[in-house]
């Protein structure tokens, strides 16, 4: 009996050492340095999901702008200010040219569209999808006239308001919304749509999740977590809903496709997919079209319309800002509708925009990037395959590229004698060969979205400017404005 239990014992002591060694962080001595991992959990103790970026900040005061942290076993390379996050993305683009882990996106997706696919399918996508936004007028006139409806559409609500204290974050998602739902679908939606309202809800929901305590520990968890209840499932059955939505307006595009008369990018997708109908190894298929179709969501919503809420709050802390670029808009557009051209003549309205850009910060963390090779990078040999996170906070608010960061200053973007001037450190679309492909289209509809309701309103709060609080909500994943109410009050 003794001999039994103690070899009972013995064997138990084997497979605890088994599963420890296994998951212990194999050494690698020539990565940046960092916090020491645990075994099989790697740093998930001395990061705080709450405090993402304040745990990050630590460890770059601690170990330098290059350093390692461990997201369970595997290796992560972190790149903290202007110059290193250049010498990699810029000055090494191939090699840092990969996505890196994207578990919530991974799990719905599969590994396909744009976001989150490698090689020669992202080459493919990306190239399509940018194509495809060109022909339909990503920066020529009819993607224009698309916004330019859209903000007319947008300045009947805000009149509804009657000057009225309202939130802004229900009507500036439905204008930004409807552009993706113009260029995708082929329509816009009226915003008490039912559909379109869900689709909204969804979006809003998978993002929140993504940027929460919840979407870190599925980055961490995320073989366990996909299996088991929790808060978590809410979000990821948000995403789920979205799939769906995008599936349904694939098959009714099927149903009424004219090859002859593409009417959005839907159908340019099914087009190119009987063109390569005889391809064995085509990337062009369903599963490919409704990833595609989600990404251009995700990367053409939510960012967009929370930098326009975030940019109104802070036009609201400073009125002075405000009233400056309604005299740009004034001498400029006059009461005519703002385009797309003015932008060249109102450099102060346009620095405006890059600082409520640069200030807001949405993506803090930038979006994860992977080695296609092995690299050098500062002495240090970073393997293929690693995970490498280019940290956009640290290169907006680096104060050697932009003095006193935490300080709105619209100036810092024009030169001494007031025209626009763009430092290469200005990077909140990223940059090298993942930099965002809607970057031109972003900007359009900031530029247009924001004169075209300035040149109507002028916007007010009961709150005391001192009052309004700047700092975001969220400081992980995503920074979203905190909530607040504004007026509308027309000018004229």
């Amino acid at each position: 009996m003794l001999l039994a239990t103690a070899l009972l014992l013995l064997v138990l002591l084997c497979l605890i050492w088994t599963i420890w060694w296994n998951g212990k962080p194999k050494a690698q001595p020539h990565l940046p340095p960092g916090p020491p991992p645990l075994p099989g959990i790697g740093n998930i103790l001395q990061v705080n999901p709450r405090e993402l970026l304040l745990s990050f900040k630590k460890f770059q005061d601690k170990y330098g702008p290059i350093f390692t942290v461990y997201f369970g076993t595997k290796p992560t390379v972190m790149l903290c200010g202007y110059d290193a996050v250049k010498e990699a993305l810029v000055d090494n683009k191939e090699a840092f040219s990969g996505r890196g882990r994207m578990p919530v996106h991974e799990y719905i997706l599969k590994g396909y569209g744009i976001i989150v696919s490698n090689g020669e399918r992202w080459r493919q996508m990306r190239r399509f999808a940018l194509t495809t936004l060109r022909n339909f007028g990503m920066g020529k006139r009819s993607i224009e006239e698309r916004i330019q409806e859209e903000a007319q559409f947008l300045v009947e609500e805000f009149n509804k308001t009657e000057g009225k204290l309202f939130d802004p974050t229900f009507l500036l998602g439905c204008a930004v919304s409807n552009i993706i739902c113009s260029i995708v679908f082929g329509k816009r939606f009226d915003y008490k749509d039912e559909h379109f309202l869900n689709l909204l809800k969804n979006i809003s929901g998978a993002l929140q999740f993504m940027s929460s305590g919840w979407g870190l520990a599925f980055y961490y968890l995320q073989g366990i977590m996909a299996r088991i209840p929790g808060p978590h499932q809410k979000g990821l059955q948000h995403l789920t809903n979205l799939k769906a939505f995008v599936q349904e307006k694939v098959k009714e595009s099927l149903r009424t496709l004219d090859p002859d008369s593409t009417r959005h990018f839907i159908d340019c997708f099914l087009v190119k997919m009987q063109q390569e109908q005889q391809n064995p190894d085509t990337e062009f298929h369903q599963e490919n079209l409704v990833a595609s179709s989600t990404n251009l969501f995700f990367a053409g919503t939510e960012t967009t319309s929370t930098t326009l809420r975030y940019g109104f709050l802070i036009l609201l802390k400073y009125p002075e800002i405000q009233a400056k670029i309604q005299d740009e808009i004034d001498c400029v557009i006059g009461d005519r509708p703002p385009s797309v051209e003015d932008r060249s003549k109102m450099p102060y309205t346009e620095a405006v925009i890059y600082e409520i850009q640069r200030f807001s910060d949405i993506v803090p963390t930038g979006v994860p990037h992977s080695t296609t090779e092995d690299v050098s990078i500062r002495g240090y040999s970073i393997p293929k395959g690693t995970d490498v996170f280019p940290l956009l906070t640290t290169v907006l608010k680096d104060p050697e590229q932009f003095p006193r960061p935490e300080v709105f200053s619209p100036d810092r973007f024009l030169d001494d004698k007031g025209a626009l001037k763009k430092p290469a450190a200005f990077m909140p679309f990223s940059a090298g060969r993942r930099m965002c492909p809607g970057e031109g289209l972003a900007r359009m509809e900031l530029f247009l979205f924001l004169t075209t309701l300035l040149q109507k309103f002028t916007m007010t709060t009961e709150v005391s400017t001192a009052e309004l609080d700047l700092r975001p909500e969220f400081s992980s994943a995503g920074h979203l404005p905190r909530y607040y109410k504004m007026s509308a009050v027309p000018r004229y």
